[in-house]
């Protein structure tokens, strides 16, 4: 990720060759006008690399001696005169090839602000011609400044007396005068090949520009790190993959927190790959997390997550799999048959993970009740940004089944209420998005599973396939269970050290299709 300020002096600004005494005698001395975005947080929305130039320019500027018009094949060199000369970029419009909706010259600027207005200028021929003259007028240029090919095929050049100069970086003319920085304002730009020239302009204003690798900030941890770092008081997204703006400002400001996952950023998958041991702390027969003190756990928990190291590509995580609460042979007080484990008892073991670099699930074998009642009782450990949520369907009993004589279930609706609280818990604590783990491993476990929503933005969800047996018998729940699964799930895999047999190699669990995110072991 890169960084763009506009701390050049004038001193160091670019030069321009042939009219370069006209933009001294006959360009505007009056300074640039800069100005802030109206709302904190804003998109603008435009799809092409000609409507995000004059959407920053009409944002950011309200008025300026000059403009840099180029071609977007001479983007580089005119990003560097934006921000020598502190002025904006506006592109010359392709060669009309579609038709559709058209700025107004004198539109607002096309951003999707607080009240969610979205206006996008047509970067084809005639009506980009004339968008961008009356941009160019807006402005009040006097100087049209051109880059490249554009001294050629510029129409618009000259229209409302201003005076067109050609750049270059070999003379001297007087300085433009800049306007004041827009300190407090960082711009989120994506994709360079559509939100270049925009980000020269925003650079040329004096704000901070971040190049980021998606246009979801908590994606990258150079971004999540910038952004924690700066104190920004707007926020200007270029394009329209940044979404909704309610959704960034949530985004940007969970990112500004600067806590990080283990393995680096802040969305659970891809990015990562956690290899977890299974069970509960002190108990030998609920799995392998049991069978050793805490201490020893987190050891072995990491030389296990280390036979994935070269396999990934990516951090391979260390996790433990917690049960907290344990289907019970016989009902508890409140009928459940579900044992609840104390939080305090749990909470150590939440601790050493964080301290160690690892992430931990909760996991509910919730019995006759539901899983969000549950869910509910750890929310003080799951306010922690390395904990995450798994429900067993198979624990899930009707109000007259029996734990071990009934395979339980769960239906979608109910998972999708302790989802949409999950998430919620997520946003409203500004925390790094969770995983949420389904078990599964017969197709009944989980009813009307298509219903289950799947893009919630604070959680990430996981169907875990934790059949055991010989190889046939595993890969055949494998590719039953992934081919039934709602679009926008992954996947993770368990591996059973006595009940498998043979127990898979970790080269042969990371060669299931799909690829397992999340490698469990009891």
């Amino acid at each position: 990720m890169r960084i763009l300020r506009t701390c050049l002096t004038l001193s160091a600004c670019a030069l321009l060759v042939s009219g370069c005494t006209m933009l001294h005698r006959s360009g505007d001395t009056s300074p640039a006008v800069t100005q802030m975005p109206a709302d904190t947080t804003a998109v603008l929305n435009g799809a092409t690399a000609f409507d995000l130039a004059l959407q920053a320019s009409r944002t950011l500027f309200r008025h300026t001696p000059a403009v840099i018009i180029a071609d977007a094949a001479d983007l580089e060199t005119a990003a560097a005169a934006a921000r020598s000369l502190r002025v904006p970029v506006l592109l010359i419009p392709e060669p009309a090839t579609t038709t559709g909706p058209t700025t107004s010259p004198a539109a607002s600027p096309a951003v999707n602000g607080e009240a969610g207005d979205v206006a996008v200028a047509d970067g084809d021929g005639v009506n980009g011609n004339a968008a961008l003259t009356e941009e160019v007028h807006r402005l009040g240029a006097t100087t049209e400044v051109t880059v490249g090919g554009a001294a050629a095929t510029w129409a618009g050049r000259g229209k409302h007396g201003s005076t067109v100069v050609a750049y270059s970086a070999g003379a001297k003319p007087a300085a433009v005068r800049p306007g004041a920085p827009l300190n407090g304002l960082t711009v989120l730009a994506a994709d360079p090949e559509i939100s270049g020239a925009a980000a020269a302009t925003a650079a040329a204003a004096g704000a901070d520009v971040l190049q980021l690798s998606s246009a979801d900030p908590r994606v990258d941890s150079a971004t999540v790190k910038a952004l924690a770092k700066h104190d920004q008081t707007h926020v200007l997204a270029l394009g329209a993959a940044f979404g909704p703006t309610d959704r960034l400002r949530e985004r940007v400001a969970t990112a500004a927190t600067g806590v990080e996952l283990p393995g680096g950023g802040q969305v659970v998958f891809p990015g990562r790959t956690m290899v977890a041991l299974y069970g509960h702390p002190g108990s030998t027969v609920l799995g392998a997390l049991g069978e050793q003190p805490l201490a020893q756990a987190v050891a072995r928990a990491k030389k296990q997550a280390s036979a994935y190291n070269a396999l990934t590509g990516e951090p391979v995580v260390p996790t433990f799999e917690v049960i907290a609460t344990i289907s019970s042979a016989s009902p508890e007080p409140d009928g459940s048959y579900s044992i609840e484990a104390p939080v305090d008892l749990l909470r150590p073991w939440v601790q050493a993970a964080r301290k160690a670099g690892m992430y931990v699930v909760l996991d509910l074998q919730s019995g006759r009740k539901d899983f969000l009642t549950q869910a509910k009782l750890y929310s003080d450990l799951l306010i922690e940004p390395n904990v995450g949520l798994a429900l067993d369907p198979e624990w899930r009993l009707g109000p007259h089944q029996l734990p071990m004589v009934e395979i339980g279930s769960v239906s979608a609706a109910e998972i999708n209420a302790t989802s949409a609280w999950l998430d919620e818990l997520t946003r409203s604590h500004h925390l790094p998005q969770k995983v949420m783990i389904v078990h599964q491993f017969r197709l009944d476990m989980i009813t009307n599973e298509s219903q289950m929503v799947t893009d919630r933005d604070g959680v990430r969800m996981l169907i875990h396939v934790d059949g055991f047996g010989i190889p046939s018998e595993k890969l055949a729940t494998w590719n039953a269970i992934t081919a039934a699964a709602p679009a926008g799930v992954v996947f993770g895999w368990k591996d059973f050290y006595d009940e498998d047999k043979p127990t898979f190699t970790p080269s042969q669990t990371m060669g299931n299709t799909p690829r397992p995110f999340f490698v469990s072991y009891q």
